[in-house]
């Protein structure tokens, strides 16, 4: 790559912006790649490539989420541009501060079709991803360390958002596992053939596991990334326990009840007892436990295979998307309303910080609902004594009312006259 800053090819907000690609980058000079290999958890490496190619492709003149301005539709040109092979290490200051203005005008299109800004976490999610992006290109020798000290001197966003999802009721839950139940034990019919019968055994299948997944998010209160790396020798039943490796590489026990337990055992049924992932993806055709190229039992891609099975069975209970995060929200929530102390709390959610925890607290919530609750409303009566103005238009046409009053009466006695 070129040292000199590369012709511009637009600009954006009055800024000038770079280029896509410049030329073909070396993989192994590459800043973004180098970063993202910094990254061990697969959600973290989702998220910040997210964060990543959407700065570049506003350093290139275009909206950030691919939506084409004019049309309103996501470009798949646009969407193409990541941030693999971008000239990070040319990023002055120049671009960085016009990046971050950029970002604080950001927002999402919601459903109803208004317009949500980015939350200030959001948003300095995108800045530490671009100062670490830059880091890279230093360490890799791209960059002086004065040129990447400014670029990097952003100041990061204030403000701060309630806890993002919400409370999700039992008897949510409970639709979400009458769904799996009751495609777990689908009836045989007389005219069922070979095919209609592996269709059968294979929806069974897939509510077992279905079953077990939800009980444990609710019961567990673990991240929907945990749960998808869940292998079978992390699951003691003796103990009622599963061993949870979470943020940071960081290994923790949780522990499910005893119905939890009969809902996952119900699964293993399926399964078997072979190692591998403790809840798996199933092959495309005829559903089968899918096994890797060693033959192991496979665990599922990601998060996204958890999200997925709540969104199907929501789908199927007739209720909205149900969140895997909300699940846990509600697991914290519980612990906290029962009277378990904030350390235990923590450590069963496996933050690293107890204050993140207390932000799942609802009680402070309930004891400031409680204390409104003590005002009262007045109730409507006016003031004695007091001449409204709706009391000064009554008077007023009461005053004309008489003055023309005895006009009339004495038209009247002429007219009998």
């Amino acid at each position: 790559m070129s040292d000199a800053l590369p012709q511009t090819i637009t600009t954006v907000d009055g800024v000038d912006a770079l280029p896509a690609v410049v030329v073909a980058a070396d993989p192994l000079k590459d800043p973004y790649l180098a970063y993202l290999a910094t990254l061990d958890a697969a959600e973290s490496k989702r998220t910040m490539r997210g964060c990543l190619d959407r700065i570049a492709r506003i350093l290139t003149g275009h909206d950030p989420n691919g939506v084409d301005p004019e049309t309103g539709e996501v470009d798949q040109a646009v969407l193409a541009i990541t941030g693999q092979g971008f000239p990070w290490h040319l990023l002055r200051y120049e671009h960085t501060i016009q990046v971050r203005a950029i970002i604080a005008k950001q927002a999402t299109r919601q459903e109803d079709g208004t317009l949500k800004p980015w939350s200030p976490a959001h948003r300095n999610k995108h800045l530490v991803a671009l100062r670490q992006v830059l880091d890279q290109a230093w360490r890799l020798g791209l960059i002086s360390a004065e040129d990447r000290d400014r670029a990097q001197r952003l100041d990061p966003f204030k403000g701060k958002r309630l806890p993002a999802g919400e409370h999700v009721p039992i008897e949510r839950v409970g639709a979400l596992l009458a769904e799996c139940d009751a495609d777990a034990v689908l009836p045989e019919s007389d005219d069922e053939d070979p095919r209609d019968q592996a269709r059968r055994e294979e929806r069974r299948r897939r509510a077992l596991r279905d079953a077990a997944v939800i009980a444990v998010l609710y019961g567990s209160g673990v991240r929907r990334a945990e749960l998808a790396g869940l292998a079978l020798a992390d699951y003691d039943p003796a103990a009622r326990s599963l061993k949870v490796r979470g943020k940071g590489d960081k290994e923790r026990l949780v522990y499910i009840n005893s119905s939890t337990v009969g809902r996952v055992e119900a699964w293993l049924t399926v399964r078997g007892r072979d190692p591998g992932g403790l809840f798996t993806p199933f092959t495309p055709r005829g559903g089968h436990i899918r096994r890797d190229k060693q033959g192991r039992i496979a665990h599922m891609k990601d998060g996204q295979s958890v999200s997925d099975i709540l969104a199907a069975r929501s789908e199927q209970a007739g209720i909205a998307p149900q969140a895997a995060h909300d699940m846990r929200r509600t697991f914290i929530g519980e612990l906290l309303d029962a009277g378990v102390d904030l350390a235990t709390a923590q450590a069963l959610a496996g933050h690293a910080s107890p204050s993140t925890t207390a932000r799942y607290d609802r009680r402070p919530e309930r004891t400031r609902r409680d204390a409104v609750d003590r005002l009262r409303t007045p109730e409507p009566a006016p003031l004695p004594g007091v001449i409204r103005t709706r009391d000064k238009g009554t008077s007023r046409r009461q005053t004309e009312a008489s003055r023309l009053s005895p006009n009339t009466s004495t038209a009247d006695e002429g007219s009998r006259s």
